[in-house]
């Protein structure tokens, strides 16, 4: 299924999200489809357990948690072992800094970067066949087409998952990152991976067909969308990895060069990162995106190319 490079690596990036509240209110009705409802019973039924890891020497912890982005409010990823390991450390790392303050900044930037210029539109990108593809999906959860019309490709798309996810009972407020930044204790270290601007870049730099294919994958049946997205987060909270990276490895067969940008080169920074923290003693609690732990290339991986140990700790 094509939309599942949409729901991957739109997952990666919650932060994309933020600078597109105009399209947010066009947003449809909840959605009542019976196999995204279906989707969703199941969603409800999954145990609560997502995988963590933890990565040691003599004075340094560093405990590795994958996350979704945005979740609906039936999903209880705060284990006993989470909480432990959130409360043991002194420094939450995120792939970006999610502070109110920097996630309006976040906002404001999408909104730039992400709207077209010069008298275009974004139909006007597009061919006969791929506009008739676009407005004949758009009309599927009642969107009209034009409120999409002034935003570049790669920013639609994120806009459009925005919409129908928010319209599904999914909230970005109820993102694990969102919520750890709300809930750690006075005085814990925040430390950011990378910028907004590097993340926007990833799909702003994109070529514009591409990016109009990634689009179309989404728009041509949202509701498909939300259906794949209650199973990743069922997938994701029952803690099976495998399962997870088998996802992502088929969803990004379509957009190997966005795979690389947006998770291996990445995930190798972050190793990266990990290897240069071990030296400073103390405990540090990183919460990414669960795509980057999971299949293959994933940090664990390139963390045991540099032969250091992970091992799961739920």
């Amino acid at each position: 299924m094509k939309i599942r490079s949409l729901l991957t690596a739109s997952a990666a990036a919650a932060a994309l999200f933020a600078g597109a509240p105009a399209i947010a209110q066009q947003a449809p009705q909840p959605v009542e489809d019976e196999k995204v409802l279906a989707s969703e019973k199941e969603m409800e039924e999954a145990s609560g357990v997502p995988a963590m890891w933890k990565v040691a020497d003599e004075d340094t912890t560093i405990y590795l948690f994958g996350t979704i982005h945005t979740l609906p409010d039936n999903v209880n990823w705060k284990t006993d072992a989470v909480k432990a390991a959130i409360a043991e450390s002194s420094s939450l790392v995120t792939e970006i800094d999610m502070t109110p303050e920097s996630m309006q900044a976040a906002g404001q930037m999408m909104a730039e970067k992400g709207t077209l210029t010069d008298g275009q539109t974004l139909r006007g990108l597009m061919t006969d066949e791929q506009r008739a593809t676009f407005e004949g999906g758009l009309a599927k959860v009642g969107i009209p087409a034009a409120a999409l019309d002034q935003l570049e490709p790669w920013f639609a798309s994120l806009a459009l998952l925005q919409v129908v996810t928010q319209a599904s009972g999914f909230d970005d407020s109820k993102g694990v990152e969102t919520v750890l930044e709300a809930a750690i204790a006075e005085g814990t270290e925040r430390v950011a991976l990378e910028t907004i601007d590097f993340q926007i870049s990833v799909f702003d730099e994109l070529p514009v067909d591409q990016q109009i294919l990634f689009l179309l994958e989404g728009a041509e049946d949202p509701l498909a969308g939300i259906e794949l997205l209650n199973k990743l987060v069922t997938v994701w909270a029952s803690g099976k990895t495998e399962e997870l990276g088998a996802m992502m490895n088929e969803g990004f067969m379509a957009h190997p060069n966005l795979a690389e940008r947006l998770l291996y080169e990445r995930n190798e920074k972050w190793a990266e990162w990990i290897d240069t923290r071990l030296d400073t003693p103390g405990t540090a609690f990183i919460a990414v995106g669960a795509g980057h732990l999971a299949g293959e290339r994933s940090v664990q991986d390139l963390l045991a190319q540099r032969e250091i140990e992970t091992t799961r700790v739920q």
